[in-house]
């Protein structure tokens, strides 16, 4: 009979992980005193001080600038908020084209459709799944407004080289860091190095405020667009310097002030909640490393790893049997994983129909691209056959239950011949 625990052998894991819990006593306090205070949201809508926001959100932003040592850092509700804002503050037009990965999750090529920017998909490299650096050299072209950089699963794009790039172009490097804060390349953080770097407070982040964001930049010009856009800018009316003040339509991307508090205490502890998503990959690398058919994640030199999601590509010809099968066997281990990640986005049905706004499908109205075919090959190998992924950030895994972890993948690895009664 089989030890496989899909064909009814026992669960190498035989216990449910424990979901990792950063919320505790300090943001409770926090809150609390937030709501002692009675302001919930210092914000107004008008030019004063409180454009800027309460006082929480704005020592949250000026000790977020500090860590991270930027010039700026400015709050907002979401991620998502912090890209389409970082389009309006680049001054992306109609017909603007805005270079993307596909293998990504669907708000950031989505961002430059919210200013009737064009999305043009840029293929990602099969080492660190980031966006390939000279894929995106060919689809530089007249109408490149912005790269838009994804450090993908905590792992930063070849920054450095993109940024040199971007400046060589005239055009805007913006870094979506959703998904690796802390990382680094070069000595220098991720959401550093491009001109805008966008960072995620989503509850399943490394930190979080439950939603929320921050976008970093050292431009001047840049900060003020990006505060005017997160606070209905189009009520800036009343400064004596109105002529130094651009003329934009805004949005409410407003941070609160009780999650700006929970925010002051989760970026302080920062490191703690960061280095276990770290360890834990790293037990997993050291205990996977020989097995034949697996290529574990890997750190580029001179940068370090953030392990958002643990991604290994599986070699589908080296096991002898489809990786969704391997999949589906150590699920029943006990071993929580995902394959493929997402669907190169553009397959996505707005880029397909090229409808994005009217009935007419605008801003696609104004461009011949066409979103056909397999467009970027590595994406879509990665989808279909390779990726296989852990989300490092979700479980609060003792050393005793890594350890099971590892034992789990090793048993569905040494008997996946038995897998293919799966694949019949």
């Amino acid at each position: 009979m089989s030890q496989l625990a899909i064909f009814g052998g026992p669960k190498a894991v035989p216990q449910p992980l424990k979901p990792y819990r950063s919320i505790g006593e300090e943001e409770k306090q926090a809150v609390s005193a937030v709501i002692d205070s009675g302001c919930l949201s210092g914000f107004y809508g008008s030019w004063g001080p409180e454009f800027m926001g309460g006082p929480k959100v704005r020592e949250f932003e000026a000790a977020w600038a500090k860590r991270f040592e930027a010039k700026h850092a400015v709050s907002v509700n979401s991620a998502t908020s912090g890209l389409f804002a970082a389009m309006g503050a680049i001054g992306l037009g109609p017909g603007d084209e805005v270079i993307v990965p596909p293998y990504t999750m669907s708000a950031t090529v989505m961002a430059p459709l919210v200013y009737g920017g064009i999305p043009v998909f840029a293929d990602v490299e099969d080492q660190t799944f980031c966006i390939d650096v000279e894929s995106v050299r060919a689809a530089i072209g007249p109408r490149t407004k912005a790269i838009l950089a994804v450090n993908l699963f905590g792992h930063p794009a070849r920054l450095r080289d993109l940024r040199a790039l971007a400046d060589k172009h005239g055009i805007h490097l913006i870094e979506d860091n959703a998904q690796a804060i802390l990382a680094t390349e070069h000595g220098k953080y991720a959401g550093t190095i491009g001109h805008i770097g966008v960072f995620s407070l989503n509850y399943h982040k490394h930190i979080h405020t439950g939603e929320g964001g921050v976008c970093l930049t050292e431009d001047d010009d840049l900060a003020l667009r990006l505060q005017m856009i997160r606070n209905h800018a189009e009520n800036i009316i009343e400064p004596t310097d109105m002529a130094s003040i651009p003329s934009m339509i805004g949005f409410n991307y407003r941070l609160s002030e009780m999650a700006a508090a929970v925010g002051l205490v989760q970026l302080k502890h920062a490191e703690t909640h960061v280095r276990r998503r770290v360890h834990l990959a790293e037990r997993f690398v050291d205990g996977l490393k020989d097995l034949p058919g697996i290529i574990l994640p890997s750190v580029r030199k001179d940068c370090t790893h953030a392990y958002y999601v643990w991604t290994a590509r599986y070699d589908e010809k080296a096991m002898g049997v489809p990786r969704d099968a391997f999949s589906k066997a150590l699920t029943a281990e006990g071993f929580p994983n995902f394959v493929g990640y997402t669907r190169p986005l553009y397959r996505l049905p707005t880029f397909q129909r090229r409808i994005g706004y009217g009935k007419e499908g605008f801003p696609f109205t104004l461009t011949n691209r066409r979103y056909e075919g397999e467009l970027c090959p590595v994406a879509e190998r990665l989808y279909r056959s390779e990726a296989l992924c852990f989300e490092t950030c979700m479980p609060d895994a003792s050393e005793g239950e890594i350890d099971q972890l590892i034992a789990a993948f090793r048993k569905v690895h040494a008997a996946r011949a038995e897998l293919r009664k799966l694949a019949a």
